[in-house]
């Protein structure tokens, strides 16, 4: 399917890691239809009983390939579902989910930040958002989860204005567990996914049960793609595609 991400079975421990860091770890829809895949498949495998998710390279994920939502906005594609599978593959996952984030996770790198159960992030982490600034909308449930986790008015300046949020205050805020020194981040949330594999699984699993509706989640990433696919064929989604790839600064209030 793609050699941009990387599976590893290990101890119990289902690694995925993403691995294209030559474009940013920029999650394409064959990768999108990889992880859903292998998040799916894990349910009924024993021997997954932990997810990792991780980058490669210096950054953990610039979000969506710009490219494909370009060619969506402009007519020249349909889309695909994939990332619907993907996003929907988090909310449903009975197994821990643990993430390790360096550098920039942008969109859909944060967004699925809030399905894991615990994130470990390097202390040169960033998180962003900036659906809007792009004539999008929220995904992932995260028009639900973020203002349940952080608040409305910090959520909303992530959301809104595109705000980035530094490992400290995403530690403060929680959206994450720890935040660790770039060199120990691959160690301390392998150790984190290796105690969280010694438990006992049924336990963990019932108790997430209790922590999350998925079912009401998935309904939420529903509504939500609605407006992201009426959005993303907007003509302020085509400006600020086009000004994305003319590398300028988009112009909204010429768009009626």
């Amino acid at each position: 399917m793609t050699d941009h991400v990387r599976i590893e079975n290990n101890g119990g421990i289902l690694t995925l890691t993403l691995a294209r860091p030559d474009k940013k770890n920029a999650l394409t829809d064959a990768m999108y239809g990889k992880l859903a895949d292998t998040i799916e498949s894990a349910e009924f495998d024993p021997s997954a009983r932990v997810i990792l998710i991780r980058g490669e390279g210096d950054m953990f994920t610039a979000g969506n390939d710009v490219g494909e939502f370009a060619a969506v906005a402009s007519g020249k594609s349909e889309g695909s579902r994939n990332v619907v599978r993907f996003i929907q593959s988090l909310a449903r996952c009975t197994r821990p989910l643990v993430a390790a984030v360096q550098g920039r996770a942008v969109g859909v790198g944060t967004t699925m930040l809030l399905h894991c159960d615990l994130v470990v992030l390097a202390d040169n982490a960033q998180l962003s958002t900036p659906f809007v600034s792009l004539a999008l909308v929220p995904e992932a449930a995260s028009s639900l989860l973020m203002p349940a986790r952080i608040g409305y008015a910090r959520a909303y300046e992530m959301f809104a204005l595109g705000e980035t949020v530094p490992a400290k205050a995403a530690l403060e805020w929680g959206l994450a567990n720890r935040v660790v020194p770039l060199d120990k981040l691959d160690a301390e949330a392998l150790a984190l996914a290796q105690r969280l594999a010694r438990q006992p699984a049924g336990a963990l699993t019932a108790t997430k049960k209790l922590m999350r509706n998925g079912e009401a989640l998935v309904a939420q990433m529903q509504a939500e793609g609605e407006q992201f696919a009426q959005r993303l064929r907007t003509a302020e989604a085509r400006e600020a595609f086009t000004a994305f790839a003319e590398r300028r600064p988009p112009d909204f209030t010429k768009v009626a």
